[in-house]
């Protein structure tokens, strides 16, 4: 038994309820198997509710009962049953890790440049058109609204047979920007091609400069996107690097708004 547990049940004894005094004796009595459970299933099996749990875990000093289990793993070392607790603790570190690596080289990777040209293509053209499929969609809608909010004409077009369409009929005033984290979405790349061919401004947001849209779009700001998938059968790898991308650009457009109407 940890104790510093039984030190913190001590000195708060008097401070807790009756159910969480029996939630503590209930936990005493299982301690081999608490490591190896989520809080759930203890609410489940002690028949007490995840908020009596959390409550009576920070009443006790924890932060939650993860923390707990941790305390317990770090004072119980030795212990084989409390190696599970140190396994889900390295898996969402390894998963905090993806994600920080794929903002800070996106971050690295682009270009001060680049992003200056696509400023100034967005800045002088008359209206922006964005593509985007799937869940690039979500991204480009924020785009929009953005733009939107911030006095400039903006549309977003989702829909293959539009998409297709509508890439052919754009003025060469207006401005195109892709958003696509593979950079092969066959309409995308047709409506590239299309707006290639009518003298159409061009920009790409992705996380593939090995593509076609990379090849046809006029500026391109290019992600870092991690090999690493959580949902292997399915195509629904992270946005992340994209929404960067675009969050930089809305936040640089509204800088330059903002100069220009002090």
């Amino acid at each position: 038994m940890s104790k510093t547990f039984l030190n913190r049940v001590k000195n708060q004894y008097k401070e807790l309820s009756e159910t969480e005094r029996y939630l503590i004796d209930y936990i005493k009595q299982h301690l081999n198997i608490i490591p190896q459970i989520s809080i759930v299933k203890l609410s489940s099996q002690a028949n007490v509710s995840t908020a009596t749990i959390v409550r009576t875990m920070q009443k006790l000093g924890y932060t939650g009962f993860t923390a707990f289990k941790i305390h317990l793993k770090d004072e119980v070392d030795s212990s084989s049953e409390f190696s599970i607790v140190e396994k889900i603790d390295k898996k969402i570190q390894e998963a905090i890790l993806k994600n920080e690596q794929e903002v800070v080289k996106t971050i690295q990777l682009l270009d001060s440049g680049t992003i200056e040209d696509a400023l100034q293509k967005i800045i002088h053209s008359r209206k922006i058109t964005i593509f985007a499929r799937g869940f690039s969609e979500l991204i480009a809608k924020e785009m929009m609204i953005k733009f939107q909010l911030l006095g400039k004409h903006c549309e977003l077009h989702d829909d293959p047979n539009i998409i297709r369409t509508i890439s052919k009929r754009i003025d060469k005033r207006d401005i195109v920007i892709f958003i696509s984290l593979n950079g092969k979405t066959k309409e995308l790349v047709e409506a590239a091609k299309n707006c290639q061919d009518n003298e159409v401004s061009t920009i790409l947001l992705t996380a593939n400069q090995n593509s076609p849209l990379y090849e046809l779009c006029e500026i391109s700001l290019v992600g870092f996107k991690s090999e690493t998938s959580y949902f292997p059968d399915y195509e629904v790898r992270s946005r992340l690097p994209i929404q960067v991308m675009a969050r930089i650009i809305l936040d640089a457009y509204a800088i330059r708004t903002e100069e220009k109407m002090s």
